[in-house]
């Protein structure tokens, strides 16, 4: 079974950034600053902020 692992941003990203600031306190505006066509840049901040893996953050973002 393959896994959609496609990032599916749904709402508004300033209520994601919200939550994901939240959860984990250490990332900042910085971090978070999404830019249209950007995602992978996105990806590999949370990435190496968060320590998951590519996948796991892709997840994480789909879930909010």
């Amino acid at each position: 079974m393959k896994t959609d692992t496609k990032l599916q941003i749904k709402g508004s990203w300033n209520e994601i950034k919200g939550k994901l600031k939240q959860k984990y306190a250490g990332l900042t505006d910085d971090d978070l600053l999404f830019e249209e066509g950007k995602e992978d840049e996105l990806l590999g901040k949370l990435q190496r902020k968060l320590g998951k893996s590519i996948d796991e953050v892709k997840e994480e973002l789909n879930r909010l």
